[in-house]
């Protein structure tokens, strides 16, 4: 099933130190664009597609 292959390829990183939460779609690639929400949360792109989100201040946001 198409999602189930789409949840096996995400790879989650967390940086405690720095507080960060990066989310990539598949294996870490480089972005060509980027746009940051007022929440700081950094959405990544390639050719027009999300590759990534970057969440800046992780633990504050999401517990």
């Amino acid at each position: 099933m198409a999602k189930i292959d789409f949840v096996e390829r995400t790879k989650l990183n967390y940086d405690e130190e720095s507080d960060v939460l990066y989310i990539n779609f598949e294996q870490p690639q480089p972005a060509d664009d980027s746009d940051i929400t007022d929440e700081g949360i950094i959405i990544r792109l390639r050719d027009t597609k999300i590759v990534g989100l970057t969440i800046l201040n992780a633990a504050k946001m999401l517990i």
